[in-house]
């Protein structure tokens, strides 16, 4: 069999995320990035210069301009997410916007349908759907290995230290629950297979947003997520699964590495199952590969935003209410999805 050509990649901006995350996946899957876009054209020639990518571009339309660029990656700061993303799909790329993919649940909407409007492919960067650790999570539930499941207790911590960083901006839309708050809501969804239907959520403020936060959301049949998540601590990523003849505990859910472990605890063995499923070294890699396939008409497209990325928000939505934080719900963050720019 012949090796698949790779997909050219453009980027915009140099976020620390797409030299950490995509730039080594890239590498993994057999991609490359050939374009990066950034508002400093001298920082932008250094920063492609340093890691590899072919070309630096004046600013973030002429990636979406270069005949060469295939699939795009916005990792821009959250309230540019709708704007760019639309940009991109408007330009006939594919796309992978870091989450959130919006701010709010009507310019969620509206993004999704400008995709399927245009007959485009829209991913949110929630990578873990694609790796083979939740895969196997799913087909243990599946199979019935922990009976029905009922909650899902997840965690996502990690320090963050710099006063400047822009989690910790509320005009950036930053917040424990924005960053990594979602990715249990997201976990939640995969799982269960509805939206949420109310929480209760409690949290810590800093400065401008929330640094920690912890709450309960709840979806249909009393299922329910608990979640916990924050700036405060060492990292901390751990979910448990918890069904009505067992357990399954998941080590790493949201970015698993080599020896990542999933344990079973059921009613029907003494004995705890452990398995290690993760062989990609790179947490993004699983996830370029399926956009390759798709790309290349081999395989079919999965895991699209238009499937998860509105209950999710509405999920963060009912969490960020619960806990007397702001919404966006201003026309501002819909205005710029599929209209002049």
């Amino acid at each position: 069999m012949s090796a698949r050509e790779p997909v050219r990649w453009g980027i915009l901006g140099t976020a620390n995320i797409a030299r950490a995350q995509l730039l080594p996946a890239l590498a993994e899957s057999g991609d490359v990035p050939v374009a990066v876009g950034g508002r400093d054209q001298a920082r932008t020639q250094a920063w492609a210069a340093e890691h590899g990518v072919a070309r630096a571009v004046d600013g973030y339309q002429a990636v979406l301009e270069d005949p060469e660029v295939e699939a795009v990656y916005v990792p821009l700061p959250n309230p540019l997410h709708a704007e760019w993303a639309a940009a991109a799909l408007e330009a006939g790329k594919a796309v992978l916007c870091e989450k959130p993919l919006t701010t709010n649940a009507v310019a969620t909407q509206a993004l999704i349908d400008l995709a399927q409007t245009n007959d485009a492919l829209l991913w949110e960067s929630f990578v873990f759907p694609f790796q083979a650790q939740h895969r196997r999570v799913v087909e243990l539930i599946g199979s019935g290995a922990i009976g029905e499941l009922r909650e899902v207790v997840a965690s996502f911590h990690f320090p963050v230290t710099r006063p400047e960083n822009i989690r910790l901006s509320a005009p950036m839309f930053g917040g424990a629950l924005a960053d990594v708050g979602c990715y249990p809501m997201r976990l939640a969804h995969e799982l269960f297979g509805s939206p949420a239907s109310s929480a209760v959520v409690t949290a810590v403020m800093g400065d401008e947003v929330e640094v920690e936060a912890a709450g309960v959301l709840t979806y249909a049949d009393d299922r329910r997520l608990l979640l916990t998540c924050g700036f405060r601590r060492q990292p901390e990523t751990t979910a448990l699964l918890l069904g009505s003849e067992g357990v399954i505990r998941v080590d790493n859910p949201w970015h698993p590495t080599p020896g990542a472990q999933i344990e079973v605890r059921s009613s029907a063995s003494s004995e705890p199952v452990v398995e290690s499923p993760t062989v990609d070294a790179h947490s993004f890699t699983a996830a370029l590969r399926h956009i390759a396939a798709v790309l290349r008409e081999d395989a079919a497209p999965v895991h699209l935003a238009s499937s998860s990325a509105l209950p999710v928000a509405q999920a963060l939505g009912l969490a960020r209410e619960a806990a007397g934080l702001p919404l966006d719900s201003s026309a501002a963050g819909t205005s710029t999805v599929g209209g002049a720019r």
